[in-house]
Protein backbone atom coordinates (compact mmCIF):
# COMPACT_ATOMS: atom_id res chain seq x y z
CA UNK A 1 0.00 0.00 0.00
CA UNK A 2 1.59 3.15 -0.89
CA UNK A 3 -0.14 6.35 1.33
CA UNK A 4 1.24 9.72 0.14
CA UNK A 5 2.11 12.36 2.65
CA UNK A 6 0.83 15.90 1.63
CA UNK A 7 3.13 18.70 2.38
CA UNK A 8 0.71 21.42 1.31
CA UNK A 9 -2.40 22.58 2.48
CA UNK A 10 -4.55 20.12 0.52
CA UNK A 11 -4.50 16.94 2.79
CA UNK A 12 -6.32 14.66 0.88
CA UNK A 13 -3.87 11.58 1.45
CA UNK A 14 -3.24 9.23 -1.92
CA UNK A 15 -3.89 5.42 -1.52
CA UNK A 16 -3.16 2.53 -4.11
CA UNK A 17 -5.10 -0.28 -2.76
CA UNK A 18 -4.00 -3.68 -4.25
CA UNK A 19 -1.04 -2.84 -3.99
CA UNK A 20 1.40 -0.40 -5.91
CA UNK A 21 3.09 -3.51 -8.44
CA UNK A 22 -0.19 -4.12 -9.50
CA UNK A 23 0.28 -7.52 -8.70
CA UNK A 24 -2.75 -8.35 -6.42
CA UNK A 25 -5.74 -9.86 -7.53
CA UNK A 26 -7.71 -6.47 -9.61
CA UNK A 27 -11.49 -5.36 -8.93
CA UNK A 28 -14.96 -6.58 -9.36
CA UNK A 29 -15.29 -4.47 -12.43
CA UNK A 30 -15.43 -6.85 -15.72
CA UNK A 31 -17.33 -6.03 -19.17
CA UNK A 32 -20.63 -6.94 -18.06
CA UNK A 33 -20.50 -3.68 -15.68
CA UNK A 34 -19.64 -1.26 -18.58
CA UNK A 35 -22.15 0.42 -21.57
CA UNK A 36 -22.01 -1.72 -24.84
CA UNK A 37 -19.68 1.26 -26.40
CA UNK A 38 -17.16 1.12 -23.92
CA UNK A 39 -17.14 -2.92 -23.38
CA UNK A 40 -16.32 -3.19 -26.97
CA UNK A 41 -13.27 -1.43 -26.55
CA UNK A 42 -12.30 -3.37 -23.81
CA UNK A 43 -12.68 -6.46 -25.59
CA UNK A 44 -10.49 -4.89 -28.02
CA UNK A 45 -7.87 -3.91 -25.81
CA UNK A 46 -8.07 -7.59 -23.93
CA UNK A 47 -6.78 -8.69 -27.41
CA UNK A 48 -3.42 -7.11 -27.50
CA UNK A 49 -2.97 -6.53 -23.35
CA UNK A 50 -3.10 -8.18 -20.21
CA UNK A 51 -5.57 -5.95 -18.58
CA UNK A 52 -7.49 -5.57 -15.30
CA UNK A 53 -9.19 -2.32 -13.06
CA UNK A 54 -7.45 -1.65 -9.69
CA UNK A 55 -9.09 0.15 -7.29
CA UNK A 56 -7.47 3.70 -6.77
CA UNK A 57 -8.39 6.08 -3.17
CA UNK A 58 -7.67 9.81 -3.63
CA UNK A 59 -8.99 11.40 -0.50
CA UNK A 60 -12.50 10.38 -0.83
CA UNK A 61 -12.77 9.06 -3.96
CA UNK A 62 -12.49 6.05 -5.41
CA UNK A 63 -11.61 4.60 -8.95
CA UNK A 64 -11.40 2.00 -11.21
CA UNK A 65 -8.28 2.33 -13.30
CA UNK A 66 -7.99 -0.11 -16.27
CA UNK A 67 -4.34 -1.06 -16.29
CA UNK A 68 -1.53 -3.41 -18.02
CA UNK A 69 -0.98 -6.15 -15.59
CA UNK A 70 2.24 -6.98 -17.21
CA UNK A 71 4.72 -4.32 -18.18
CA UNK A 72 7.65 -5.86 -18.73
CA UNK A 73 7.11 -6.56 -22.28
CA UNK A 74 6.51 -3.17 -23.18
CA UNK A 75 9.05 -1.51 -20.83
CA UNK A 76 11.86 -4.19 -21.95
CA UNK A 77 14.01 -3.02 -19.38
CA UNK A 78 13.69 0.56 -20.25
CA UNK A 79 14.50 3.30 -17.56
CA UNK A 80 12.14 6.25 -17.59
CA UNK A 81 14.63 8.66 -16.89
CA UNK A 82 17.59 7.76 -19.33
CA UNK A 83 15.54 6.18 -22.15
CA UNK A 84 13.32 9.20 -22.33
CA UNK A 85 12.87 8.87 -25.73
CA UNK A 86 11.70 5.25 -26.31
CA UNK A 87 9.74 4.76 -22.92
CA UNK A 88 5.79 4.12 -22.99
CA UNK A 89 5.21 6.78 -20.19
CA UNK A 90 1.09 6.21 -20.54
CA UNK A 91 1.64 2.90 -19.54
CA UNK A 92 2.36 3.08 -16.15
CA UNK A 93 -0.14 5.02 -13.38
CA UNK A 94 2.82 7.32 -11.85
CA UNK A 95 3.66 8.32 -8.41
CA UNK A 96 3.11 12.17 -9.63
CA UNK A 97 -0.29 10.83 -11.22
CA UNK A 98 -1.52 9.56 -8.28
CA UNK A 99 -0.29 13.07 -6.30
CA UNK A 100 -2.14 15.14 -8.72
CA UNK A 101 -5.40 13.30 -8.72
CA UNK A 102 -5.44 13.59 -5.08
CA UNK A 103 -4.89 17.44 -5.38
CA UNK A 104 -7.98 17.54 -8.41
CA UNK A 105 -10.08 15.20 -5.75
CA UNK A 106 -9.94 17.68 -3.06
CA UNK A 107 -10.39 20.69 -5.08
CA UNK A 108 -13.72 22.67 -5.57
CA UNK A 109 -14.37 24.13 -9.03
CA UNK A 110 -16.92 26.72 -9.88
CA UNK A 111 -19.52 26.34 -12.15
CA UNK A 112 -18.67 25.45 -15.45
CA UNK A 113 -15.48 25.39 -14.86
CA UNK A 114 -13.09 23.66 -18.07
CA UNK A 115 -9.94 21.37 -17.35
CA UNK A 116 -7.41 20.03 -19.81
CA UNK A 117 -4.97 16.77 -18.57
CA UNK A 118 -2.46 17.04 -21.07
CA UNK A 119 -0.26 13.54 -21.86
CA UNK A 120 -2.93 12.19 -19.81
CA UNK A 121 -2.41 8.11 -20.39
CA UNK A 122 -4.41 6.83 -18.18
CA UNK A 123 -6.14 9.43 -17.03
CA UNK A 124 -6.39 9.33 -13.20
CA UNK A 125 -6.05 13.10 -12.13
CA UNK A 126 -8.65 13.85 -14.95
CA UNK A 127 -11.13 11.22 -14.18
CA UNK A 128 -10.75 12.75 -9.87
CA UNK A 129 -11.13 16.26 -11.53
CA UNK A 130 -14.48 15.09 -13.31
CA UNK A 131 -15.73 14.02 -9.78
CA UNK A 132 -15.13 17.07 -8.08
CA UNK A 133 -16.87 18.85 -11.12
CA UNK A 134 -14.61 19.74 -13.62
CA UNK A 135 -15.61 19.51 -17.27
CA UNK A 136 -12.87 17.83 -18.11
CA UNK A 137 -10.93 17.00 -21.78
CA UNK A 138 -8.13 14.23 -21.28
CA UNK A 139 -5.79 14.14 -24.09
CA UNK A 140 -2.68 12.43 -25.55
CA UNK A 141 -0.84 11.54 -28.56
CA UNK A 142 -2.58 8.11 -29.78
CA UNK A 143 -5.87 6.54 -30.11
CA UNK A 144 -4.58 3.45 -27.88
CA UNK A 145 -4.18 5.30 -25.20
CA UNK A 146 -7.21 7.33 -25.80
CA UNK A 147 -9.00 4.33 -25.63
CA UNK A 148 -7.89 3.28 -22.26
CA UNK A 149 -9.34 6.54 -20.82
CA UNK A 150 -12.92 5.99 -22.11
CA UNK A 151 -12.50 2.83 -20.45
CA UNK A 152 -11.77 4.39 -17.55
CA UNK A 153 -14.29 6.70 -17.47
CA UNK A 154 -17.45 4.78 -18.04
CA UNK A 155 -15.96 2.32 -15.57
CA UNK A 156 -16.45 5.35 -12.92
CA UNK A 157 -19.74 6.18 -14.59
CA UNK A 158 -18.14 9.74 -15.78
CA UNK A 159 -20.54 11.03 -18.66
CA UNK A 160 -19.65 14.28 -20.65
CA UNK A 161 -16.22 13.67 -20.78
CA UNK A 162 -14.19 14.59 -23.73
CA UNK A 163 -11.29 13.04 -25.33
CA UNK A 164 -8.74 14.45 -27.65
CA UNK A 165 -5.67 13.82 -29.89
CA UNK A 166 -3.49 16.41 -29.32
CA UNK A 167 0.24 16.46 -31.18
CA UNK A 168 1.98 19.63 -28.90
CA UNK A 169 3.42 20.25 -31.99
CA UNK A 170 0.43 20.70 -34.10
CA UNK A 171 -2.04 21.11 -31.61
CA UNK A 172 -5.94 21.18 -32.38
CA UNK A 173 -7.96 24.61 -32.27
CA UNK A 174 -9.59 24.09 -28.93
CA UNK A 175 -11.67 26.61 -26.77
CA UNK A 176 -9.64 27.86 -23.71
CA UNK A 177 -9.05 26.35 -20.58
CA UNK A 178 -9.67 27.16 -17.12
CA UNK A 179 -7.00 24.80 -15.79
CA UNK A 180 -4.49 22.53 -17.62
CA UNK A 181 -2.74 19.31 -15.58
CA UNK A 182 0.10 17.61 -16.42
CA UNK A 183 2.09 14.23 -14.63
CA UNK A 184 5.44 13.04 -16.22
CA UNK A 185 5.00 15.28 -19.14
CA UNK A 186 8.51 17.39 -18.92
CA UNK A 187 10.76 14.51 -19.84
CA UNK A 188 11.66 15.68 -23.76
CA UNK A 189 13.34 18.94 -24.54
CA UNK A 190 12.84 19.06 -28.06
CA UNK A 191 8.97 19.31 -26.57
CA UNK A 192 9.82 22.24 -24.58
CA UNK A 193 9.05 24.99 -26.63
CA UNK A 194 6.04 23.04 -28.17
CA UNK A 195 4.05 22.47 -24.84
CA UNK A 196 4.73 26.70 -24.21
CA UNK A 197 2.86 26.73 -26.84
CA UNK A 198 0.70 24.93 -26.21
CA UNK A 199 0.08 26.58 -22.79
CA UNK A 200 -0.16 29.92 -24.64
CA UNK A 201 -2.90 28.86 -27.11
CA UNK A 202 -4.93 26.72 -24.62
CA UNK A 203 -4.70 27.84 -21.24
CA UNK A 204 -7.39 31.33 -20.09
CA UNK A 205 -5.74 34.54 -19.63
CA UNK A 206 -6.04 33.77 -15.56
CA UNK A 207 -5.98 30.32 -16.09
CA UNK A 208 -3.76 27.98 -13.92
CA UNK A 209 -1.35 24.92 -15.01
CA UNK A 210 -0.35 22.27 -12.41
CA UNK A 211 2.66 20.01 -13.30
CA UNK A 212 3.37 16.95 -11.24
CA UNK A 213 6.84 15.13 -11.62
CA UNK A 214 9.32 12.95 -9.24
CA UNK A 215 11.87 15.26 -8.17
CA UNK A 216 14.32 12.90 -10.35
CA UNK A 217 13.53 13.78 -13.25
CA UNK A 218 16.36 16.62 -14.70
CA UNK A 219 14.62 17.80 -17.49
CA UNK A 220 11.95 19.81 -15.38
CA UNK A 221 14.21 22.49 -14.10
CA UNK A 222 15.44 22.96 -17.52
CA UNK A 223 11.51 23.32 -18.73
CA UNK A 224 10.52 25.59 -15.64
CA UNK A 225 13.48 28.20 -16.75
CA UNK A 226 12.13 28.69 -20.22
CA UNK A 227 8.57 29.28 -18.48
CA UNK A 228 9.62 31.51 -15.89
CA UNK A 229 9.50 34.56 -18.27
CA UNK A 230 5.78 33.90 -19.01
CA UNK A 231 4.33 32.87 -15.70
CA UNK A 232 4.54 33.04 -11.95
CA UNK A 233 5.87 29.72 -10.78
CA UNK A 234 4.97 27.89 -7.24
CA UNK A 235 6.14 24.48 -5.95
CA UNK A 236 5.24 22.00 -3.44
CA UNK A 237 6.82 18.96 -2.37
CA UNK A 238 4.84 15.40 -1.85
CA UNK A 239 6.23 12.86 0.09
CA UNK A 240 5.00 9.18 -0.98
CA UNK A 241 6.59 6.29 1.32
CA UNK A 242 5.77 2.59 1.43
CA UNK A 243 7.36 0.26 3.48
CA UNK A 244 10.62 -0.25 0.76
CA UNK A 245 10.75 3.34 -0.96
CA UNK A 246 10.21 7.26 -0.53
CA UNK A 247 10.02 9.68 -3.21
CA UNK A 248 9.11 12.98 -3.62
CA UNK A 249 6.82 14.91 -5.91
CA UNK A 250 7.25 18.27 -7.15
CA UNK A 251 4.18 20.27 -7.61
CA UNK A 252 4.42 23.17 -9.54
CA UNK A 253 1.65 26.08 -10.11
CA UNK A 254 1.74 27.97 -12.98
CA UNK A 255 -0.11 31.77 -13.47
CA UNK A 256 0.45 33.96 -16.64
CA UNK A 257 2.47 36.80 -15.53
CA UNK A 258 0.37 40.30 -15.99
CA UNK A 259 1.51 42.44 -18.84
CA UNK A 260 3.62 45.53 -17.31
CA UNK A 261 2.28 49.04 -18.63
Amino acid sequence: MLIAHEQADDKADVVLLNGYDWSDKGTKMSVKNLPEKAAKILREIRKRYQVDFENLRVGHTELEILTIQNLEPLLAGKDPFKDVENFPFWVKLWESSMVLAGMMAASKPGPGQTLLELGAGLGAPGLAAAVSGHAVTLSDYQPLILDFQRVNAAANGLRGIQFQIIDWRQPPALPPFDTIIGAEIIYREEFFEPLLAVFAALLKPAGVIYLAHDARRRSLGKFLKLAEPYYRIEATARKLRSAKDELTVIVNRLQRRRAEG
